[in-house]
């Protein structure tokens, strides 16, 4: 159960509640959404490259060690996670009820400060009272085996708590997927749904913990489900980030220039269809990963540190 008490620091403090057998219907619940993104992630990639590649989606579970983990991780990024809201909530709340609206394509108030993000959103436009802020965000994990190495997967949890929890406290639609490629013969694509903005829960954030360095990667394929599923919102801003510490590659021969084409083809794709996308670069492949996305969606997060506050920043931007 989570107290309304935040703490001195900001931090959310939890203490387990007696724990209840989930009923038989909501089991039910739970198999019927996790098959239904099964169907709509292999319809998705049915008329694309990734139609033959073997697709499960899964919905991890939790643990009372994912509770422990996650407690021990939001204590660094809660804070400043909480400092940002603070700072962005009563923008919202003036947005809504005020002229204008900052970060527009175009409009009749021009905004000299925003020039320097270079994405075109440099003006203000008047919004009616009654419209909030539309925006909903994907976050793309990669789960590949290299995330194991420097500190990356830590880097990685810490992030998606900041992002998961900015937007439950900015009332923002989020889905948090992770993913790997060839964890067998029989699977050689698994997306990893662990918030999903159709079927929310409180307990996702302990879901979270369970993301790990896997396998291969075949990124294309998870950034097609992704913005698809993105697509189909009906907010004006749609917003896909993804957390990569490198190139994509997977059997038989899913690598080099042939991944990487796939990878632009779909992102271009879907930029069509109103999806922004943005990299977060975590590795050694930060060159790739830029030559993939190109210079005004890439994000080069030399000092992991920094990747929580960055994208909570850059997300409070898009509101």
């Amino acid at each position: 159960m989570e107290s309304s008490d935040m703490g001195e620091e900001g931090t959310p403090k939890y203490h387990r509640a007696n724990p209840e057998t989930m009923s038989d219907e909501a089991k039910q619940k739970d198999r019927d959404f996790r098959k239904k993104l099964n169907r709509d992630a292999r319809e998705v990639v049915s008329d694309s490259i990734h139609k033959r590649v073997k697709l499960i989606v899964h919905r991890p579970d939790y643990s009372v060690e994912s509770e422990q983990e996650y407690l021990s991780l939001s204590k660094v990024v809660m804070p400043v996670v909480r400092e940002i809201a603070r700072k962005t909530l009563p923008l919202l709340e003036h947005e809504t009820t005020s002229e204008f609206a900052r970060n527009q394509f175009y409009g009749s108030k021009f905004h000299a400060d925003s020039v320097a993000y270079q994405d075109f959103r440099y003006f203000a436009k008047k919004r009616p009272p009654t419209e909030s802020p539309s925006l909903v965000v994907g976050l793309r994990i990669d789960e590949s085996a290299s995330m194991a190495a420097f500190g990356r997967l830590e880097a990685a949890k810490r992030a998606v708590i900041a992002v998961y929890e900015f937007c439950q406290i900015c009332h923002i639609p989020i889905f948090i997927y992770g993913d790997t490629a060839d964890a067998s013969k029989l699977e050689q694509m698994s997306i990893y749904a662990y918030t999903d903005f159709d079927r929310t829960d409180a307990n996702d954030r302990f879901r979270l913990m369970g993301i790990r360095a896997r396998s291969n990667n075949r990124d294309g394929m998870a950034l097609r489900i992704m913005a698809d599923r993105l697509a189909g919102s009906p907010v004006q801003t749609k917003l896909l980030i993804s957390i990569s510490d490198g190139q994509p590659k997977a059997m038989d021969d899913y690598t080099g220039n042939y991944a990487i084409k796939d990878m632009q083809q779909t992102i271009a794709e879907y930029e069509r269809k109103g999806i922004t996308f943005l990299a977060a670069a975590i590795g050694q492949d930060k060159d790739v990963i830029n030559q993939i996305y190109g210079n005004e969606k890439f994000l080069d997060i030399t000092n992991l540190t920094e990747l929580p506050a960055k994208l909570v920043k850059i997300i409070a931007r898009y509101l």
